[in-house]
């Protein structure tokens, strides 16, 4: 994947917090990020926030990043299902331009109210604004309260 072939970035600091047992980048925070930038943008394509990751192919961890690096993640839509998005997404050091890690596939699938799979009706990635939800999904409540 090229720079050219992403369409959604963002971009984050690594923090001490964000460090494992050897000083670099825990894996398992790199991939909390990844999966919550993904569902921001399967969410904006599909026009639902109730999109769910459904699955991750193989991740790729080519280097790591140390604490102070900015690292820059990058995403986009290579196919769109009848009820699911699929895309790839790359994650690289914004100073030394070093790849991170690469994931070919991540599948977010539409949900409609009752958590069933549900058609989009959408086959092309947007870059407008029209498919962002109106409205914020109600407050989930604990039963019995």
């Amino acid at each position: 994947m090229t720079t050219q072939d992403i369409t959604f970035r963002t971009r984050k600091w690594v923090k001490p917090e964000d460090l494992n047992a050897n000083g670099t980048l825990f894996g398992g925070s790199l991939l909390r990020w990844i999966d919550e930038e993904a569902a921001i943008y399967a969410i904006v394509q599909l026009g639902n926030q109730r999109a769910v990751t459904k699955y991750m192919s193989e991740i790729n961890f080519v280097s790591s990043a140390e604490q102070g690096d900015i690292i820059e993640m990058g995403l986009t839509a290579t196919a769109f299902g009848r009820t699911s998005l699929t895309m790839r997404a790359q994650v690289r050091n914004m100073i030394t331009r070093d790849l991170i890690l690469s994931i070919d596939e991540i599948v977010f699938v539409n949900l409609d109210r009752e958590g069933r799979p549900t058609p989009h009706g959408y086959t092309e990635i947007t870059y407008d604004r029209d498919r962002i939800p109106a409205t914020a999904l109600p407050a989930v409540h604990e039963k019995g309260r």
